[in-house]
């Protein structure tokens, strides 16, 4: 009898990708939307019904949803997401200065509260009065709250207490750190659940339009998300936990790697339109971040695989230094919408505003780039400035030169604002535009790639000369650019894991003698000690040669291009508790995590009550997430020294995983 269908979603940046898989025979058919971020749910129709027509199968015959996303990974890359209040119980003003919180939490406002608990799980008072003072103010110009107590993972009393009075009051979405983490270190707990407040409203969307698009498919099946670790959760969970989902593409690809290439030990490098990411396989497994996920420049609490996330895709913004002899290009980290993409969806606009730029006696301060509202709904913004508002109904869903939208320069600083809110997209030049000059693309218009290339070649450098004598000739340059900072990036990546300190690629005069492979009486080389495993729809016109400069094998596996949304289908569920005794006294034992604290005479008592408290909330957990016929495991790390000769317990952490394959529809 046949396995079940599968139906694999990745929503990236630019593009959703969509899998039919069937666990016997692998990938049936795959299919290529362009994502819409105005409406996601149109990209994900797209490639779905596509995808389904190819492999002639109906929506009745699908047993199961699963998704991976790049969403949340990009919006912390590019500064974007929601305007979340911060609630810190029990810290104080110094305490921003900890673990980036305070450059994390920016222009976001932010109230101090009296009350917290200490290591044991005691109070010290909840004072609720600044929360009544600023909450009527707040709950118009913010999106989500985050909320973070002292000690809150050895009693989240004082945050529970919190999140239930905004809910009462606001009514909008509130993030508690203990529902986050279970590790000690409140600054970057707090700084992990501010973070997931910002990206609520950007998951919920998704979700709620792949939910909407599944019902009016018919596809009666669960829906789940891939975690930041490679594991699935369940779509109500995910919207809860929306942090968990950073990292989700490149670790669904990590996943869908090993699965189409069956490696071991490999570097895989997944480029797609905003980032690259990083990753290694060991022991046919992705190595997970002991100390937490770093993604936008801020290391967070969340578990993931060990990924270096860089701004550098085919879709990176294109910076031409033309203040030297001799012009730079480089990429990134923003994400621009490619002249050709723009050009496609409104070729009279675009065209005919480049064009006029070219017959320009002068060059205009900002040729080649246009601006275009994202189409996110009215509610988004909240809070603008009056300046920011001003350029905001200026612009709107049909592309505007920036030449005419920007009367001043100061106007460039509040456009990028609008930018990193995610209410406006950047058009310009990209290396996707650079493979459309090139001939090497061209599902979009390469007449618009052509015309940017051609505006940005005339711009002269600091001798006087052209920048590029042809737009061809600009595009080769940038297509070079995207090779080099790949291969420096992986390389990074892979120094990085080895634990080597103090040799920066990019700056580097012996690694790039090395990358560059310039002869000489002494000879410098890289190799890697694996295979390159080049993933990402571009990945066959990079990859031979960033392997190539890195001194490695290429693989590049026949469906690179959905590999995120093959990962999606083929990981498990796994669920993970930790619980922790400490002793605030000899023979009495405080039991917290996962539940209410409680206070236990005995070690032995103790020990056994936090093993079954972590085994049932982890099968319980795991279930929740989706999971069915479960496989449980428990690992113990128990501090307890002697002292004048007897022995002492100090704390002891259980850990509990459950794990187990996604619950299955019934087909009829």
């Amino acid at each position: 009898m046949a396995s079940p269908l599968l139906l694999g979603i990745d929503t990236g940046g630019t593009y959703t990708d969509a899998v039919v898989f069937r666990e016997q025979t692998g990938v049936v058919a795959k299919a290529k939307s362009l994502t819409t971020r105005h409406n996601l749910a149109e990209g994900i129709a797209g490639a779905v019904d596509t995808v389904l027509a190819t492999a002639g199968v109906s929506a009745s015959d699908i047993a199961l949803v699963s998704l991976s996303t790049t969403l949340a990974t990009n919006a912390l890359v590019e500064g974007q997401g929601g305007r979340a209040a911060l609630v810190m119980i029990g810290f104080g003003p110094e305490d921003l200065a900890r673990d980036g919180l305070r450059e994390a939490l920016g222009q976001d406002p932010v109230i101090f509260l009296a009350g917290g608990h200490d290591v044991h799980g005691r109070e010290t008072p909840l004072d609720l009065a600044p929360l009544e003072q600023g909450l009527a103010e707040l709950a118009g110009t913010v999106s989500s709250f985050a909320v973070a107590g002292y000690f809150a993972v050895r009693n989240p009393d004082h945050e529970i207490r919190v999140r239930d009075h905004i809910r009462a009051l606001s009514h909008l979405p509130v993030t508690c750190s203990h529902e986050l983490s279970s590790k000690l270190g409140g600054p970057r707990r707090a700084l992990t659940t501010l973070l997931n407040a910002r990206l609520v409203s950007i998951i919920d969307r998704l979700i709620g339009s792949c939910e909407t698009f599944l019902a009016e498919r018919r596809i009666d099946a669960p829906l789940m998300v891939v975690r930041g670790d490679g594991a699935l959760i369940s779509a109500s969970e995910a919207r809860l936990r929306p942090i968990e989902t950073i990292l989700s593409g490149p670790a669904a690809s990590l996943v869908g790697a090993r699965y189409l290439t069956g490696l071991d030990a490999a570097v895989v490098s997944d480029i797609g339109g905003t980032t690259t990411d990083v990753a290694v396989l060991e022991n046919g497994r992705p190595r997970l971040a002991e100390e937490g996920a770093v993604v936008g420049g801020f290391r967070t609490m969340v578990e993931a695989v060990a990924l270096r996330t860089y701004g550098l895709g085919g879709d990176s913004e294109v910076h031409i230094d033309d203040r030297g002899l001799v012009a730079k290009i480089t990429l990134g980290p923003r994400r621009l919408l490619p002249l050709s993409l723009v050009g496609s969806s409104h070729p009279d606009v675009v065209v005919a505003a480049l064009e006029k730029q070219l017959r320009a006696s002068h060059a205009g301060r900002h040729d080649g780039r246009f601006a275009i509202r994202t189409g996110l709904p009215a509610i988004a913004e909240q809070g603008l400035q009056p300046a920011e508002q001003a350029l905001y109904d200026r612009i709107s869903l049909e592309p505007g030169a920036l030449n005419e939208l920007l009367a001043m320069n100061a106007q460039k600083a509040v456009l990028d604002r609008l930018v990193a809110r995610g209410l406006v997209h950047i058009c310009g030049i990209t290396p996707s535009d650079a493979l459309h000059v090139l001939g090497r693309q061209g599902q979009w218009n390469a007449g618009a790639a052509h015309l940017g290339l051609q505006l940005a070649a005339r711009r002269k450098d600091g001798a006087g000369r052209p920048v590029a004598a042809s737009a061809e000739e600009l595009a080769e340059r940038i297509v070079d650019r995207l090779t080099r900072q790949s291969a420096e990036a992986v390389l990074a990546a892979c120094l990085a894991e080895d634990g080597v300190d103090g040799i920066d690629p990019a700056n580097s005069l012996a690694v790039d003698r090395a990358l560059r492979k310039l002869p000489g009486i002494a000879r410098f080389s890289i190799a890697l000690d694996r295979p390159l495993v080049g993933l990402g729809a571009s990945a066959p016109v990079y990859y031979p040669a960033i392997a190539h400069m890195l001194g490695a094998e290429s693989v590049i596996p026949a469906d690179a291009d959905v590999a995120n949304a093959v990962g999606a289908v083929v990981g498990q569920v796994r669920a993970v508790v930790v619980v922790t005794l400490t002793s605030p006294e000899e023979g009495r034992f405080i039991l917290a995590g996962a539940g209410e604290s409680l206070s236990l005479v005995g070690e032995m008592r103790a020990l056994e009550a936090a093993r079954n408290r972590a085994r049932t909330m982890a099968v319980e957990r795991a279930r929740l997430e989706g999971a069915d016929e479960l496989a449980v495991s428990i690992s113990e790390d128990i501090d307890a020294p002697e002292v004048e000769g007897q022995r002492r317990l100090i704390e002891a952490r259980i850990t509990a995983t459950a794990t187990g394959r996604p619950r299955i529809g019934q087909r009829a």
